[in-house]
């Protein structure tokens, strides 16, 4: 009996290796070339940090929607709040992180379409972050305090055009900052603004008479109108508030040039494999359609858009040209 050599036993041996493992990819009993990467997304915790401080209509939005990815994705989404400067430092962590679609961003539009023509320079670039969807936009109320005797807007324009009028915003660069600049812009009225730390203590503000008004959050002003408290003159929206149902609209005022709207948006780093962005799109779309989640949007006067893709972009590019305009020329600037 003989024997073949080591050398030929080798290469026996590992033509059985080859023959064993073709077979078994045939049948699909091993997958090829099988990586972490490959595996379907999500298989861990998900972040959504939001870049605005907790108890804000994007950080209630934020949890509506974390519960209802939770059950469709099968994993945790966990929200963190890291507000300041703008929702800058929220989104820069963002831009910074890994583009594998386990830090997601939930913010506003300003971040984006105010914060660049307002800051002498950005921590990121906004080729850094891609809009994965526009989750709704709402409008804001102008409110005026107890002791001003302005029953209308018209009314209220007319005094401030004879004596400047004190705003009340959430902060400089904020939504409610913009809107009082495009007020004063397109009516000729004297404004004098003062930012607070959030839209509670502008609320708070008009509440004592510390400013004479302020545009501001629907929801924040809403609890104080129908107390009485407070009034609401107008709505920046292009519809009524069915929160205010009985607040007219700047456009039916006559003052179309003072609609503003504020855009919910989710961002992710611009490298985000579209996969991935996909599989969030989807499930984000499906949680939007719930009627709890329906339900929240109501409750904080957001209207569903559910943009996504190029509609995404040129809508947010059409509010950073427009509002880039209002900086420049009312020197809006951030202290």
């Amino acid at each position: 009996m003989t024997t073949g050599s080591p050398k030929a036993f080798g290469g026996t041996r590992r033509l059985a290796i080859a023959i064993t493992t073709c077979a078994a990819l045939a049948l699909g009993t091993i997958a090829p070339h099988a990586t972490a990467a490959d595996a379907p997304y999500p298989t861990k915790a998900v972040k959504f940090l939001t870049n605005f401080p907790a108890g804000g209509p994007i950080d209630i939005l934020g949890r509506a929607l974390a519960d209802a990815l939770q059950k469709d994705l099968k994993q945790p989404f966990i929200v963190d709040n890291r507000p300041g400067a703008g929702g800058n430092i929220g989104a820069d962590l963002v831009a910074k992180s890994p583009a594998d679609g386990y830090t997601v961003l939930l913010g506003i539009d300003s971040t984006f379409t105010i914060n660049p023509h307002l800051y002498a320079s950005m921590p990121f670039a906004a080729k850094d972050l891609k809009p994965l969807i526009i989750f709704s936009s709402s409008g804001l109320s102008f409110g005026v305090a107890p002791g001003v005797k302005a029953k209308t807007l018209p009314e209220f324009i007319a005094q401030a055009k004879a004596e400047p009028a004190t705003f009340s915003s959430a902060g400089n660069g904020s939504p409610g900052h913009i809107a009082a600049e495009i007020f004063a812009t397109e009516t000729g009225a004297k404004i004098t603004h003062v930012p607070y730390k959030g839209n509670a203590p502008a609320v708070l503000a008009l509440m004592g008479d510390e400013v004479q008004a302020g545009i501001l959050a629907t929801p924040g002003l809403l609890p104080q109108v129908q107390s009485g408290k407070l009034r609401a003159l107008a709505v920046t929206g292009k519809q009524r508030s069915p929160l205010l149902p009985q607040v007219p609209t700047v456009g039916e005022l006559g003052l179309k040039g003072l609609e503003f709207e504020v855009l919910y948006i989710s961002m992710v780093p611009a490298a985000t494999p579209e996969p991935v962005m996909q599989t969030l799109r989807q499930s984000l779309q499906k949680a939007m359609a719930l009627p709890e989640v329906k339900a929240r949007l109501a409750s904080l006067d957001m209207v569903p858009l559910g943009e996504t893709g190029s509609a995404a972009s040129e809508h947010l590019a059409a509010s950073q040209a427009r509002y880039g305009r209002i900086v420049k020329a009312t020197g809006m600037k951030v202290d």
